[in-house]
């Protein structure tokens, strides 16, 4: 059996850690009630879990646990937040917020508001990807009713400053939102600190499973009206209906446990691979690097490449390095990174570019082995180009 490729996307998804499956594995044959029942033993062990899971999710973020909506994914928890305010909200005012560097799926809510009558402003950003916070506060109106700026980007793992961004929120009297999907257990997210009212969270980025998911819902000061957009059988205090899925919400609970209790460590590690990856490609002519490598993940790097077609190079490295070129919800389309065009990139060098996203199971030789061998397939393209 031929050797399988050195995955560095784990910004696409991680791989479920054992311990995490571990937890779940119960709940799949044995305690596998449904726990909105309450008659009789399996319903509780379910419910129990449940609980003991919503428990640990919002005290890692300073939270209630009152205030943990379970989904399945940040894409619909995006969607509940941003829908969801405009229909509580829409009042208030019509008028949204957001970044023009965002994940679709708060760039296609938004967009789908608009065809409502909703108007939305598309902030730009500086060079390396950072938001000007002069220019958001300009932006806000009296109509404004949600701000939403992701906390770590997806493509380039630039950080914004989520604190001071809820703070010209909460000094306006606006709702702050931020996807937070990247950023879970690889930087500390306090919602109250942060002055967060609705944040967005996945499993899978994280070394859990797909399909489970978290929106966090302020309860007071202010308490966030938020709509439905699944009803049903009433779960989550009506906010989501849907039977609750327990092994997927347990390990939920155990992926983050994990990620915050080795974050510091982790974080450590995964800067020194980081400078090991990119001290390989720095030195070669026509490398730029995406975003801002200081203020940004750890375990991202993300390098536009001159003289080389987009294409050839991932077809040239994928049966040895596992790497894309951008969001994996976007990678069937033939179009360039929005977010590398939002940063000033062109066309050209947008469609040639890799993100590697270092992950819990790398080691330092598979990053010198993944950097040897991508320098070596731009090398070879370069020659056949020329």
């Amino acid at each position: 059996m031929s050797q399988r490729p050195i995955y560095l996307d784990a910004h696409a998804t991680t791989p479920v850690d054992q311990r995490v499956l571990d937890a779940m594995l119960p709940y799949f044959t044995e305690s596998f009630g449904n726990p909105a029942t309450n008659t009789h033993v399996y319903g509780w062990e379910a419910s129990a879990a449940v609980k003991n899971a919503r428990e640990v999710i919002a005290s890692i973020i300073n939270a209630t646990p009152e205030e943990i909506v379970f989904t399945s994914g940040a894409t619909e928890a995006n969607n509940l937040a941003i829908k969801g305010v405009a229909e509580a909200y829409f009042n208030q005012g019509k008028h949204i917020i957001t970044v023009v560097t965002e994940h679709r799926a708060v760039l296609d809510p938004c967009a789908y508001l608009e065809t409502l009558g909703f108007e939305v402003t598309y902030l730009t950003v500086t060079s390396d990807g950072l938001l000007d916070l002069q220019q958001l506060e300009k932006a806000i109106r009296e109509d404004t009713i949600l701000v939403s700026v992701m906390a770590a980007n997806n493509e380039i793992g630039v950080l914004q400053p989520l604190a001071e961004i809820g703070a010209i929120c909460h000094s306006r009297g606006v709702l702050f939102h931020t996807d937070a999907a990247q950023a879970i257990a690889k930087v500390p997210l306090d919602v109250a600190g942060m002055h967060i009212d609705l944040m967005s969270l996945t499993a899978h980025k994280i070394y859990g499973p797909k399909g489970i998911g978290v929106l966090y819902v302020r309860r007071r000061d202010p308490r966030v009206k938020l709509a439905s957009q699944i009803q049903g059988g009433g779960q989550e205090r009506g906010r989501r209906s849907g039977t609750l899925y327990t092994p997927q919400i347990v390990g939920f609970a155990k992926a983050l446990e994990i990620g915050v209790e080795s974050m510091e460590s982790e974080s450590e590690r995964m800067l020194q691979l980081k400078k090991q990856l990119w001290s390989m490609f720095e030195p070669l002519e026509g490398i730029y690097l995406n975003g801002n490598f200081d203020n940004s993940l750890h375990n991202n790097l993300n390098i536009s490449i001159e003289g080389v077609n987009g294409s050839a190079l991932l077809l040239g490295l994928q049966s040895i390095v596992a790497v894309s070129s951008g969001s994996a919800c976007s990678s069937e389309s033939t179009a360039p990174s929005h977010v590398l065009t939002a940063l000033g990139r062109s066309e050209k060098l947008a469609h040639a570019s890799l993100r590697f996203g270092i992950g819990r199971f790398n080691t330092t030789e598979e990053i010198k082995i993944a950097g040897e061998i991508a320098i070596a397939t731009i090398n070879s393209l370069r020659q056949a180009n020329n």
